[in-house]
């Protein structure tokens, strides 16, 4: 038995993502709002949505804050309520748990959750100044570490405890860009053989060129509501039955156990609690793989297999479309992109594609149980949300 509908989504969109040059923020989150207004077969009136949750990581790649309003107008929303979330690479993940609770709590019948990131027009070493924001800055930015540099980190504690290998991580991202390459609207189109992968240029070691998420441009954008309204606006309604949300320390320096994202393992289990339903339950997920060892993390965490065996978790082909779980089937951050403020809600409206049977080439056969796993920084923000077919 699965647990109680928390909210609904009756239509999703997603700006395409890239290198969207010429193009502001605001009008890839038009863009995504547009998809999300003409997909729903009863078009929901645009006066009926009451507030906009919007995930949105750095006011420094446009030089522009107080995001919510902005978007708001740019959505055709006005005068709604409409909140900018900031969390990291979480943001949009957040700006969906505080969307759920308002529909869940009665507050509104009908709200829009999204996010936005332009970040491309930006040097790498700008975004990466950016990106750094997220981690400690007295002791982790002021010192110089990227987050590559955390991330490898992570990536040698975990293969030392465990023996993961470059080659089981390299294989993450052979798989991604390979679901990547059925998704038109990722960032990078293109297959990437296990060689080419392993002998690509070293950016923080273990981790290399192809264990790196993509800097992107891109949105993302769900109408949800209240379950009981939902078959007024689609006969395919996606019910979201848990939703879970934990923090850490934001230093990796504080944490107890760099091979684990305590924060991420607390959020799968209160939204595996909520939703009434166990790891082996779920049919296809959408996982945070800013670095192919954070998708390996993530199997563990979430329980799709034991501590330590991640890594031969994705050698077996268990996380590959018709393995046991799909992960990642939208080619993930890896290869979809990873417009860090869109990042959560994109995840969703990957899993809304495969629940609703519209995910094409990458679809997954009789999905009904579908996950999303968002993280911001390195752990210190993470959200689950479980999905179920209508």
């Amino acid at each position: 038995m699965v647990g109680k509908r928390l909210a609904t989504i009756v239509s999703a969109g997603l700006s395409k993502f890239g290198r969207r040059e010429g193009l502001y923020g605001r009008e890839l989150f038009a863009e995504a709002a547009k998809e999300a207004y003409e997909r729903c077969p009863n078009l929901i009136p645009k006066k009926d949505i009451k507030a906009l949750f919007v995930g949105h990581m750095g006011e420094s790649y446009e030089h522009q804050g107080h995001t919510g309003p902005t978007l708001a107008d740019w959505a055709g929303l006005l005068p709604v309520q409409a909140t900018r979330i900031e969390n990291a690479c979480a943001s949009s993940g957040v700006a969906l748990r505080l969307g759920t609770s308002a529909v869940f709590s009665g507050m509104y019948d009908i709200v829009m959750v999204g996010g936005v990131e332009k970040m491309t027009h930006r040097t790498t070493s700008d975004v990466t100044e950016f990106l750094a924001m997220a981690s400690d800055f007295p002791f982790e930015q002021w010192h110089g570490i990227t987050f590559p540099g955390l991330y490898a980190l992570m990536a040698t504690a975990h293969m030392h405890r465990y023996g993961t290998t470059e080659e089981q991580m390299a294989m993450v991202a052979v798989k991604n860009h390979h679901n990547g390459a059925l998704n038109p609207k990722a960032h990078m189109q293109k297959e990437v053989t296990l060689e080419k992968a392993m002998s690509s240029r070293v950016i923080a070691w273990p981790l290399k060129l192809y264990d790196c998420s993509l800097i992107t441009d891109g949105a993302s954008c769900l109408i949800l509501t209240k379950p009981e309204l939902a078959k007024k606006f689609t006969d395919t309604p996606v019910h979201i039955i848990g939703s879970g949300q934990a923090s850490d320390a934001i230093g990796l320096y504080e944490r107890e156990d760099i091979t684990t994202l305590k924060a991420g393992k607390l959020a799968g289990q209160e939204a595996y609690n909520k939703a009434k339903v166990k790891p082996q339950d779920v049919n296809v997920a959408e996982v945070h793989d800013c670095f192919t060892i954070a998708e390996i993390i993530a199997y563990e965490d979430l329980g799709f297999c034991k501590p330590g065996k991640g890594g031969s978790l994705v050698e077996e082909g268990a996380t590959k479309i018709g393995g046991k779980i799909p992960v990642n089937t939208s080619g993930g951050l890896k290869s979809k992109g990873h417009p860090v403020g869109a990042t959560g809600v994109g995840q969703a409206y990957e899993i809304y594609l495969q629940l609703t049977g519209q995910a094409e080439k990458r679809q997954v056969e009789g999905a009904e149980i579908g996950l999303s796993h968002n993280v911001g920084g390195s752990g210190a923000t993470a959200t689950v949300h479980i999905y179920r077919r209508g």
